[in-house]
């Protein structure tokens, strides 16, 4: 408890001396003085404190609060409080939420609410009596980097990719838990991530999303190949010579194999044709593989890359858009085409545009 009183007071010390310096740089406004407490009687103030600055013999109070955490639905929260808090303060007043770093979307929530903010990472907005900063930072705190890649970890992942295929549904935790084959607990923890982001809600029916789109863009921009083996070999067979091939293999390997990335998107979104094969494997697969597509190993020159999955939870959400063809799902079949390169980025957005339009 001590070394979290001792971070937190810290953390306001931190966010005092930035707010300093945002301000001390407008020629106009005059000497900053942060007393020692905000006197604001509750347990709860809703501020941490209150900076007294002069513009032009005029005394302004320019009140704060502090949270640990920039999560879009904290910081509502903590905004909706601190404009109520602002109040007490009668006229000049400019209530400015400080947090060690705000997301696009927490910033827009701030923008929404009418209460300024500013960022340990160099983002503000702060507008009052003509006086108007606006700066953005393209850096993230690596914890932040950390907990965003974390929501999209394996486990997780099944969860997100059944979520992201029935978006308007609301769903029992159970049902969520059977469907993407994890546990309570860690239904729980995905859950609740979305719910701190403002991606997606709870209510006495169950859990859905509201921001679908939001949560496969931030995937998308965040996004780790499954972990496996990355395999390359070359094969003579391309055209009508792969396809039935392939139609063996999925048969014989009985769900052990997809093809991945192009040689998906090729039936689930057509977008010109590449000289490369993409497939995932289960590694039990792999011995009919290289027999099946005669698979040679390849230094340089392969045009058939293999992932050897570590686990199978990628294949879950595997589809047939041919009889006897299996496929990554669509929602995995983007991701993979969306880091393949400038070809692959526009293949993904015409992936999204032809079977994803639903998220928007």
């Amino acid at each position: 408890m001590l070394k979290s009183s001792e971070s937190l007071k810290a953390l306001e010390l931190e966010a005092q001396q930035a707010v300093r310096r945002v301000l001390g740089d407008v020629p106009i406004i005059g000497d900053i003085d942060i007393p020692a407490e905000p006197h604001i009687a509750g347990p709860d103030r809703g501020i941490d404190f209150v900076a007294h600055i002069q513009i032009q013999r005029q005394s302004w109070k320019i009140v704060c609060e502090v949270k640990s955490t920039g999560q879009p639905r904290i910081v509502r929260e903590a905004a909706l409080k601190l404009r109520a808090a602002s109040a007490q303060f009668g006229s000049r007043v400019v209530p400015i939420l400080v947090t060690p770093y705000l997301s696009n979307d927490a910033r827009e929530t701030c923008r929404e609410l009418a209460v300024n903010y500013l960022d340990l990472e160099g983002n503000c907005r702060i507008a009052f009596d003509g006086i108007y900063i606006e700066r953005e930072s393209p850096s993230r705190p690596p914890v932040i980097k950390r907990e965003l890649r974390s929501l999209f970890k394996p486990k997780s992942a099944q969860v997100l990719r059944v979520l992201l295929l029935h978006p308007n549904r609301t769903w029992k935790v159970t049902d969520l838990a059977q469907e993407s084959d994890v546990s309570l607990g860690h239904i729980s923890n995905v859950t609740s991530a979305l719910i701190d982001r403002e991606w997606g809600g709870r209510d006495e029916n169950g859990f859905r999303l509201t921001r679908a789109a939001t949560l496969l863009d931030n995937w998308r921009d965040n996004y780790e190949a499954p972990p496996g083996e990355v395999v390359r070999y070359y094969t003579l067979l391309h055209g009508k010579g792969f396809e039935r091939a392939a139609l063996q293999l999925v048969n014989e390997t009985h769900g052990g194999v997809a093809l991945a990335s192009f040689s998906a998107a090729e039936w689930l979104a057509p977008y010109g044709r590449i000289s490369n094969h993409y497939v995932y494997a289960r590694r039990e697969a792999m011995p009919l593989l290289r027999s099946i597509l005669r698979a040679e190993p390849a230094v340089k020159g392969d045009n058939l890359v293999v992932t050897v999955l570590e686990n199978d939870g990628v294949m879950r959400d595997a589809i047939e858009p041919h009889p006897g063809i299996r496929t990554t799902g669509i929602v995995q079949t983007y991701l993979d085409l969306a880091q393949a390169g400038e070809r692959g980025k526009e293949a993904a957005e015409h992936l999204r545009t032809e079977r994803l339009s639903w998220l928007s």
